[in-house]
């Protein structure tokens, strides 16, 4: 239900599962694994896989911590988008690349929740895309030492918010990886 015409097809995009950014993720290697296997269904299905690394001052192109994490695989077919912003979306190809793959729904993995998977959920969303958060498969740092919740309360609440999300001509839902569904139409 996607409002961009001719984008009938869906895509899962894995943001920021680098070395650096998920050294110290709540549940890492249960989230790793759900993008796996979120990898392996789309490859089967042969659904894009658009993958998205981030850098900036902390995090150096190039650098050990910038690369993606040895668990997953990126295919060499499969586009990377370098990021410099929270939103996937802003001074990026990724628009491009889902437009090329006539892309009106993503499925959103990845990490940190607070932080580049809401900005990238909300930058699609805006965008007209039909936005699916995958709800064990995200996840961020405890940054409860800072006055801020701790993660597993953090992914519980962005999992709450989204499923409220609504705007016409287009859908937001939360499901986990064992539900997600990537047909036309899906609600996965």
């Amino acid at each position: 239900m996607t409002s961009l015409r001719d984008r009938p097809n869906t895509a899962l995009v894995v943001i920021d599962v680098q070395n650096d950014v998920v050294a110290n993720a709540h549940q890492r290697d249960e989230v790793i694994g759900n993008i796996n296997s979120l990898v392996a269904k789309a490859r089967s299905e042969r659904v894009p896989v658009i993958w998205v690394q981030h850098s900036d001052e902390q995090l150096a192109e190039n650098s050990d911590g910038w690369q993606y994490v040895p668990e997953l695989q990126l295919g060499d077919a499969e586009p990377v988008v370098h990021k410099r912003y929270g939103d996937s979306f802003e001074d990026t190809t990724l628009e491009a690349e889902l437009a090329e793959r006539g892309v009106g729904r993503v499925v959103v993995t990845g990490a940190q929740t607070d932080a580049c998977i809401r900005a990238t959920l909300h930058g699609a969303f805006v965008r007209g895309y039909d936005t699916v958060l995958v709800g064990d498969a995200h996840t961020t740092e405890d940054f409860s030492e800072y006055g801020l919740p701790p993660a597993d309360k953090v992914i519980a609440h962005t999992n709450m918010y989204w499923t409220w999300q609504a705007g016409p001509g287009r859908t937001a839902s939360v499901v986990d990886t064992a539900d997600v569904s990537f047909e036309t139409g899906g609600v996965g």
